[in-house]
């Protein structure tokens, strides 16, 4: 956002629009491989009935946790670079002149 409290730019909307994808993506994935590496063993084998349920358990109640923690920690990471603690917003312009 503009550092006079205006509207975002298109390209700011559109950074965010990635991001929140990029969160959502990688989130889901890695709480389908946790999932799927927990909770795996009791859906391709023959496993005692407290040990599927305890496998399936755990994986079910992993996976949302740990798809929650990425959204959040991908989002605040996104949101901490944009606003940096020496009071400048966004990132620094393309060094591509001569004295880069």
């Amino acid at each position: 956002m503009s550092g006079h409290g205006g509207r975002r730019t298109q390209a700011e909307r559109d950074a965010i629009t990635v991001e929140i994808g990029y969160a959502l993506f990688s989130a889901a994935f890695a709480a389908a491989v946790l999932f799927g590496a927990v909770a795996g063993p009791a859906l391709l084998f023959r496993l005692p009935d407290g040990v599927e349920t305890l496998l399936l358990r755990t994986g079910g109640v992993l996976a949302p946790v740990l798809f929650t923690v990425r959204v959040v920690s991908v989002l605040t990471r996104f949101r901490s670079a944009d606003h940096r603690p020496d009071g400048t917003e966004g990132t620094p312009p393309d060094r591509t002149g001569p004295d880069a």
